[in-house]
């Protein structure tokens, strides 16, 4: 039978003192990463409360981890270098599963137009390999207690973004004939009488010599104000020239 007895120093007093100390840590930066993704989301940005919460809390679990070198791995490291003994770095393997990371976590973000999917998915692997990183250096209440708070944010944390106020976005997508005479200002005038703002910086315009296409998203004045995009499909004709147009919300 293995020897488990030296399962205990992970629960110990001193190992038990830090990890409380870590999950104060998580749980201000879960809040503090909630705060902030509120504000993009508010504005109809792709990246939202989960994804910021997400990769707030990793971060922190990952940073906090590292003041506590002494209780790595039960302090077989703290003391095996007290002894002479020799280890491997812990910190060059934790930053090539982080940099590692990035790549899978790219490949799961996906753009279509001005739509972004996959946001939060990406946080939540990114967050996983923390969570794995803090089970490997001994830290368990510290993974217990990060993983509790990445699966409330993601269960909830969707419910609290439709609660909360906000300014929804849609992508827009016009063709018009070449002939066709379309200005700014119409298009603005247009978004406004029905809810929504043009949002800066966002109109793209491709002309040819069959069409012209104006790409551009739209952000509502507030969380009910805009128009429902059936009420648009039906407007949207008016204008004159108006061939194809493509309507879908923006969103992670």
């Amino acid at each position: 039978m293995p020897d488990l007895s030296a399962l205990t120093v992970y629960w110990s007093p001193a190992e038990l003192s830090s990890n409380l100390i870590m999950a104060l840590h998580l749980l201000g930066s879960m809040l503090l990463g909630l705060l902030l993704g509120y504000e993009r989301s508010y504005r109809g940005r792709a990246a939202g409360m989960r994804t910021y919460a997400l990769v707030c809390m990793a971060s922190t679990g990952l940073v906090v981890a590292v003041g506590y070198p002494q209780l790595w791995f039960g302090g077989q490291l703290a003391s095996s270098h007290g002894l002479g003994g020799s280890f491997g770095d812990p910190t060059r393997v934790i930053q090539g599963i982080v940099s590692g990371l990035g790549f899978l976590c790219a490949g799961v973000i996906m753009r279509e137009g001005f739509n972004i999917s996959g946001l939060t998915t990406a946080a939540s692997i990114w967050a996983a390999s923390a969570i794995g990183i803090l089970i490997g250096i001994g830290f368990y209440l510290s993974a217990i207690v990060l993983t509790l708070l990445c699966v409330s944010c993601m269960m909830w944390g969707a419910r609290l973004e439709a609660w909360l106020p906000s300014r929804p976005a849609i992508a827009v997508t016009l063709r018009f004939s070449a002939q066709a005479r379309v200005s700014e200002e119409e298009l603005r005038a247009f978004a406004h009488a029905h809810g929504y703002d043009v949002a800066s910086g966002s109109i793209h315009i491709d002309a040819g010599q069959a069409l012209q296409e104006w790409h551009f998203v739209c952000v509502a004045v507030s969380k009910h104000a805009g128009s429902s995009l059936s009420h648009l499909a039906q407007v949207l004709p008016q204008f004159e020239g108006l061939q194809e147009y493509r309507l879908g919300h923006a969103r992670n």
